[in-house]
C-alpha cells in the first residue's frame, strides 16, 4: 500500500515542533536544510497516524545490496528505552563540529572515532519505532526548545544537516535512545573531510567491516557498480 504525503502540509505541521531547532542546525535562512522538512524524522511520532508504529526512512542516494525488508528486523534488536535505530556517521565532520566542547573536556569521547569514541550519527537511514517515541518522557522533552538551547550551549553546537545534527546532539547526552545500526547498514562513501584538514584520522573513522548492505553515496559521491 502507498500512500502520498503533501510535502506543504508536512511542512505545515512540522514548523511549531522544529522551528527552534532551526537556528541551530540549519546553514541559514533560505538555505537547502533551513526546510523544516528536514527535521520530519525528529517529529515523525507528532505527526503520523496512531496506527503506524514504526517506519524507516531513507535518502534517496541510496543502493541496496540486501532485502529493505530485513531492515525491520533491526526494531526487534532494540534495547530497552531506545526510540531510534542508525548508523554513525563515517567521517569526522562532528570531531570538527565540536571542536570547542573537546578543547574544553580533553578527556571526552565526543568526537571521537569508534569503536570507543562518539562519532555522532548520519540519518541516511532511520528507524523510527514511533510508538517509543510517542512513549518516550525524555525524547519529547529533548523538543522542547528550552531543552535544544540548554544542549546547543552546553556543547557549543552550531550545525547544517538538520535531523542528523539534533540525533548526534542528543546521542551525546543520552545514547540510550539510540539503536546503533551496522555501518553496513549504511556504508557512507563520502570522503570530503579527508581533503578537508582530517588525512591523519580519516580512516579511524571511515574503515567499514563486513558485507555491504546499502552503500550510501553522500555528497554525490559515485556508487560501485556490482
Amino acid at each position: 500500500q502507498v500512500i502520498v504525503h503533501d510535502v506543504n502540509e508536512l511542512t505545515e505541521k512540522l514548523f511549531p515542533i522544529v522551528e527552534a531547532m532551526q537556528k541551530h542546525f540549519s546553514a541559514g535562512s533560505g538555505t537547502y536544510y533551513s526546510d523544516s522538512i528536514f527535521f520530519l524524522s525528529v517529529a515523525m511520532h507528532r505527526i503520523m497516524p496512531k496506527e503506524i508504529t514504526q517506519i524507516i526512512q531513507v535518502d534517496l542516494d541510496l543502493k541496496y545490496k540486501t532485502n529493505i525488508r530485513d531492515l525491520f528486523d533491526e526494531f526487534d534488536n532494540f534495547p530497552e528505552g531506545a526510540v531510534i535505530g542508525i548508523a554513525r556517521e563515517m567521517q569526522p565532520v562532528y570531531r570538527h563540529t565540536f571542536w570547542q566542547y573537546r578543547r574544553e573536556n580533553p578527556q571526552t569521547k565526543v568526537g571521537d572515532p569508534p569503536p570507543d569514541g562518539l562519532p555522532g550519527f548520519n540519518s541516511g537511514v532511520l528507524l523510527l519505532n514511533l510508538e517509543a517515541m510517542r512513549q518516550s518522557k525524555l525524547y519529547n522533552q529533548l523538543l522542547e526548545p528550552a531543552m535544544v538551547q540548554k544542549l546547543t550551549e552546553k556543547y557549543h553546537f552550531k550545525g547544517h544537516l538538520g535531523d542528523q545534527d539534533f540525533f548526534t546532539m542528543v546521542g551525546m547526552e543520552h545514547p540510550e535512545l539510540f539503536h546503533v545500526l551496522d555501518c553496513t547498514w549504511n556504508r557512507q562513501l563520502c570522503t570530503w573531510w579527508r581533503d578537508h584538514g582530517y588525512s591523519d584520522v580519516f580512516d579511524q573513522y571511515f574503515q567499514c567491516e563486513g558485507e555491504v548492505k546499502i552503500y550510501h553515496g553522500n555528497c554525490n559521491t559515485p556508487i560501485p557498480e556490482d
